[in-house]
């Protein structure tokens, strides 16, 4: 007998198949633990497909997969879930969910979901964020875990006194961005800011390497900047799981320009806010902080002014009342002196008068010795000077006449060679000029076989034409 006798249709078998699962699972449900994948949504039908998978702990390697789907009652279940948990139902969560099984002939083994179990979700997220916040510590010696706080190297930074030059991280669509940028610009107090965007997608770990390059960029820019600001819209709470996520947590956290979040959770913070300098809750929290931190030195400086004003006066004022008692002091104590002054200078005049004339007449003396050298010393210099000049005359005269016969022997010289090299003599000794068109031919470049040409000698002139042309090197006239 052959073993291809009586074969079945894949729809018996597919029939097989669902009354075996339906004897097998019929009104049975079952608790499973298991990581969405492929979600979608069709808000139309309000249904839900999406994937079930549950992953390797070592190798995250999928061992299990099954289709799953929920609507009507069971998508309502979904939305509560939502509501709970401040999150989306979408990809890469980690669910507790009640299913029932079914087959169907063209689509296969599935799961419909009845049931889900927020508490298990958040339970979840939180074991991860607490490994997470563990693991920073651990491997990081710029965190560390103060209390119910952290200590990291960005917020141990000191603000600028002025927060001014502003780097922005945030999504290039996001609705954060504008409010950031809105509560900057209309500020009451006038300030003025230069905010350079770093666009990065702020939600999903497909972009935490983006995220971490742009923090790079801020880094590598050259700017000096204040501040970095990061920026993002509302959301469900799995749209801030990004900035759970370790690589961004430590960036930030070693982060050398002092950091500033305000990523739209109003609820909790995420572990990036436990590593930057200041979180706040939205953009424009943000923003309102930073104008806020200005006005406060703007304040501090006001306060200042007045404070030294303030003693100023009070300086001026106790110098004034100093001024008054030393002035008085002084013209009391002048009154006393002054009698007693009168006396000395008296005395003094006496001395001066009697010094005076004994110095005049010591003078007297000293200048009538001088005027009888003076007289004889004119007359010593003048000879000296006149017999210098006679022998200054002598020697300009021998010079000149020398050079002077110099300089003709020179233009005699000059007069012959010029003589010797003009065309005349040139002739005379024996050499023509060759003429072309009235014009002299230094060489034969010029001329071709065929031209007509003068040939000049010292007495005479040629007229020729040239019959041939040939090229010459010069060697024969070598003399």
């Amino acid at each position: 007998m052959s073993q291809f006798s009586n074969p079945i249709k894949l729809s018996q078998l597919s029939t097989l198949i669902t009354d075996a699962v339906d004897v097998a699972f019929r009104n049975k449900s079952y608790w499973i633990i298991a990581d969405v994948t492929n979600h979608s949504y069709k808000e139309a039908k309000n249904s839900h497909n999406f994937g079930l998978v549950e992953k390797d702990v070592n190798s995250h390697t999928i061992v299990a997969k099954v289709a799953g789907k929920a609507w009507g009652t069971s998508a309502v279940k979904i939305k509560d879930f939502e509501n709970i948990t401040g999150q989306r139902f979408t990809n890469n969560i980690q669910v507790l969910i009640l299913v029932s099984i079914e087959y169907h002939a063209q689509y296969g083994l599935s799961v419909a979901l009845l049931n889900i179990d927020p508490n298990f979700t958040l339970g979840v997220l939180e074991q991860q964020r607490k490994a997470t916040l563990e693991m920073l510590v651990l491997r990081n010696k710029f965190i560390k875990k103060i209390g119910d706080g952290y200590l990291t190297g960005n917020n141990e930074l000191r603000l600028n006194p002025v927060l001014q030059r502003i780097a922005l991280i945030s999504s290039s669509i996001s609705a954060g961005s504008e409010d950031f940028r809105h509560t900057l610009d209309n500020n009451d107090y006038g300030y003025t800011y230069q905010v350079d965007d770093y666009f990065a997608g702020v939600q999903g770990e497909k972009n935490v390497q983006q995220f971490v390059d742009r923090l790079v960029a801020v880094y590598n820019s050259g700017v000096a900047y204040d501040a970095v600001v990061i920026v993002r819209g509302g959301g469900a709470q799995t749209d801030f799981l990004i900035f759970d996520n370790y690589r961004i947590a430590r960036a930030v956290a070693k982060f050398p320009i002092p950091i500033i979040t305000g990523i739209g959770h109003q609820k909790n913070e995420t572990i990036t806010d436990l590593m930057v300098h200041t979180k706040t809750k939205t953009p424009t929290k943000a923003a309102e902080f930073i104008v806020a931190h200005n006005r406060n030195f703007e304040l501090s400086m006001i306060l200042f002014q007045r404070n030294v004003v303030f003693r100023s006066q009070n300086l001026i004022a106790v110098a004034q009342q100093k001024l008054t008692i030393l002035y008085y002091g002084l013209i009391e104590s002048a009154r006393n002196t002054s009698g007693v002054q009168k006396e000395k200078l008296i005395g003094l005049d006496h001395k001066v008068t009697e010094k005076a004339k004994s110095m005049i007449f010591s003078q007297q003396n000293k200048l009538i010795s001088t005027a009888a050298k003076l007289a004889v010393r004119p007359l010593i210099l003048l000879n000296d000077k006149k017999n210098e000049i006679r022998s200054q005359q002598e020697n300009v005269r021998m010079f000149a006449t020398a050079y002077l016969k110099k300089q003709n022997d020179t233009i005699t010289n000059f007069e012959g060679a010029i003589r010797i090299m003009s065309p005349e003599s040139t002739l005379k000794r024996g050499y023509a000029i060759i003429r072309k068109n009235d014009i002299i031919a230094f060489n034969g470049a010029g001329l071709e076989q065929g031209d007509d040409i003068e040939i000049i000698f010292a007495e005479s002139i040629l007229h020729a034409t040239i019959k041939e042309k040939k090229e010459h090197n010069g060697r024969r006239n070598d003399l």
